[in-house]
């Protein structure tokens, strides 16, 4: 038998944890699950990621980039700046959309273990930092005033929530009608201050 490659090994793992934790919760799902999903001999798991803990934080910080990137490379395709905040909006209405949307992975983690990890507390914070600062790039170049990041924050933070709770991805749509006022609101504000 042919010995599987260190960074195979780590995507299979990271693979089988993405879709475990994200799915059951992280709580619920012990290393022999992992084991069995991946195809991992427990001891080269173990020798990959010595403790649950190191596999979480693994699985937190991959989440986070490839969520991020998917986001502004799905802007990216935008032209007006205008356009590229309300396709936040549409990015996560093609993202609630998803068979195995079960809500924000960072919500759901820090809801489960942020009390008693502070490392997945610290992960999940830097996300939603990272994500508001992204943000706040788009509402810069959209000549916008800074007010309107944290509206635009919360409007995107409180559809991840209720499109898990409720199990449709509507509250996308509903959060982008919002979003387009306070982007008329915003510059409305611009005009008058000028």
């Amino acid at each position: 038998m042919s010995e599987v490659e260190p960074e195979t090994t780590e995507q299979r793992i990271l693979d089988a944890a993405e879709e475990l934790f994200y799915g059951r919760g992280i709580q619920s799902v012990g290393m022999d699950a992992i084991r069995t999903a991946s195809g991992v001999p427990l001891k080269r798991l173990y020798q990959t990621f010595p403790s649950k803990d190191t596999l979480v934080e693994a699985y937190l910080r991959r989440r986070d980039a490839r969520w991020l990137r998917d986001l502004a490379q799905y802007v990216d395709t935008y032209d007006s700046p205008e356009q590229r905040i309300l396709a936040v909006f549409d990015w996560l209405f093609l993202w609630f959309s998803e068979q195995e949307f079960r809500g924000c992975g960072f919500i759901n983690s820090f809801g489960e273990l942020g009390a008693t990890s502070q490392t997945v507390a610290d992960i999940a914070k830097a996300h939603k930092d990272a994500f508001r600062r992204y943000l706040a790039d788009l509402v810069a170049v959209a000549d916008a005033p800074a007010w309107l990041t944290d509206q635009l924050v919360l409007l995107a933070e409180g559809a991840m929530t209720t499109a898990a709770i409720s199990g449709t991805p509507e509250p996308a749509r509903h959060a982008k009608d919002a979003a387009r006022t306070l982007l008329r609101a915003a510059h409305a504000d611009v005009v008058t201050a000028a």
